[in-house]
């Protein structure tokens, strides 16, 4: 079909209009049609580089940025820096994330969204005092950027309360311009100085506000936890997932997927981190292709599981693995750590009845502080408030009753806090699981830590520790009430 027309602004309207809708497949194809047949249209490549990152096809968006710099496209710098995000965030090659930014600093070195990703960059590989060079200059170009002084403050050692770094960190969220997103980034790096200098209620109520900042921060739809509709959600993961689902036929692999989930923060890096210092294993941190495709393929999830044919799932198990090979080529057996995965190992198990599932667990009411003194997702609205956290805690633990009820052979418990009093052990019966035979590497993984993309960066890059065991005793007047919900729940939360 020949577009009859001359002017390429209605068709971009109509590409504009059907990405608003979400309509993602469709304004791809009629951006193309646009770039076809007028090509010299560099802002046009770049939005449909932009488009195409979000629907997971990155090689095509790379390709598209690189057409929007052929043609002359206005501040390369940023489509450097779009690229090497995409590089970094979505293909693991982190080499070329760093080509990226470095040619965006050579267009311009004063570029702040670059050295702030370029710093996280420094940060994933543990370089800590090349990150703290790099939040230093973006704060000597800008004073008031707070994300900075943020990441800035988390690199820092505090001598205690009155330490200059904790007053200018006051000061920033005081000040009057500074927005409820940015009062957020202040506030958890001021709970966490002052956590780590023991004042222990000043850090609780910079936390607390930190979290209602976040909350008040959140685009309209995101930052409330609908208690109700979670429980549904469980209720029909437990009613959907029984004994009789198709599941995908075995395919040669020469890639095999570990997956390692559980709540958050409850020390699901720190399994991968001690499984990829084994020669046999590639870390694959976050992937994001079953969430992907549980909310745009699968919808509504799990009902369709009901009648979703082996055929289909035999498809999505072949695009898992296609996706694997595509992101870590050389990995003979990969992690996927994703912690909210938990809510699909039946999807899992479908698509790869074999698979081996290392769920890491941690004491509750450790588990659910540590969560609300994290600055995470949105999307988790739970973890905004304890209450919330408790309400969400207790469903995961009736779930993982369900899924152990139907793959307690393939599910591995472990146990952080058994993790740190007994290494040996615990990463013996780890690998064991995992059918790996032992190396003595995985004691050391510390000192083979490639990139970590998670707020677990620094902890893993130090030997174990058991200082995070029994932490909540520090803020135990605070977190009576979780501990009351969690004990009425009937979990175990220690005396």
């Amino acid at each position: 079909m020949v577009d009859n027309v001359t002017d390429p602004q209605a068709l971009l309207r109509s590409a504009e209009a059907l990405e608003k809708a979400g309509r993602l497949a469709k304004a791809e194809e009629a951006y193309v049609r646009v770039l076809t047949r007028w090509p010299d249209l560099p802002d046009t490549w770049y939005n449909l580089a932009r488009l195409q990152r979000r629907l997971g096809r990155f090689d095509a968006a790379l390709s598209s940025y690189q057409q929007a710099l052929n043609r002359g496209v206005a501040q390369p710098e940023e489509v450097h820096l779009n690229r090497g995000v995409i590089y970094s965030d979505d293909l693991r090659r982190d080499d070329q994330a760093e080509r990226e930014l470095q040619a965006a600093l050579a267009l311009n070195p004063d570029y702040v969204p670059a050295l702030l990703n370029l710093a996280n960059l420094r940060e994933d590989f543990g370089k800590q005092a090349q990150a703290r060079a790099l939040y230093e200059k973006v704060l000597a170009l800008q004073p008031h950027c707070h994300i900075a002084l943020a990441r800035y403050a988390g690199l820092q050692r505090v001598a205690g309360p009155n330490d200059p770094l904790i007053a200018k960190l006051r000061a920033a969220i005081a000040a009057q311009d500074t927005s409820a997103a940015d009062s957020a980034d202040l506030g958890f790096a001021l709970g966490k100085a002052l956590d780590s200098c023991g004042a222990w209620d000043g850090a609780f109520a910079a936390y607390a506000a930190a979290n209602r900042a976040s909350r008040q921060s959140a685009a309209p739809g995101t930052g409330v936890y609908d208690r109700r509709g979670h429980e549904r959600l469980i209720d029909a993961l437990i009613a959907t997932f029984r004994p009789g689902l198709p599941v995908a036929g075995r395919q040669p692999q020469s890639t095999r997927p570990l997956f390692i989930c559980g709540m958050f923060r409850s020390g699901s890096t720190l399994a991968e981190q001690i499984l990829a210092a084994h020669s046999r294993v590639t870390a694959g941190g976050e992937l994001a292709f079953l969430p992907t495709v549980v909310r745009t393929e699968l919808a509504p999830f799990p009902a369709t599981m009901a009648t979703l044919p082996q055929a289909r799932l035999d498809a999505l198990a072949t695009r898992y693995l296609e996706m694997l090979a595509r992101v870590l080529p050389h990995g003979e057996r990969v992690t996927d750590k994703r912690p909210d995965n938990f809510l699909y190992i039946g999807l899992i198990k479908s698509l790869f009845p074999d698979a081996k599932i290392v769920h890491t667990v941690r004491a509750a009411l450790d588990n659910c502080l540590s969560i609300y003194f994290l600055h995470l997702d949105h999307g988790m609205s739970y973890a905004l408030d304890l209450a919330d956290i408790a309400h969400y805690y207790a469903q995961y633990r009736r779930l993982m009753a369900h899924w152990k009820k139907l793959y307690g052979a393939d599910i591995f418990d472990l146990d952080y806090d058994a993790l740190v009093r007994e290494p040996r052990a615990a990463i013996e019966r780890l690998t064991r699981f995992c059918g790996l035979e032992w190396e003595d590497a995985c004691l050391s993984f510390e000192q083979a830590a490639g990139a970590v993309k998670t707020a677990s960066v620094w902890q893993v890059r130090e030997p174990l520790y058991q200082r995070s065991s029994g932490r909540w005793r520090n803020y135990a007047v605070q977190i009576a009430p979780l501990q009351t919900y969690l004990r009425k729940a009937g979990i175990e939360t220690g005396d």
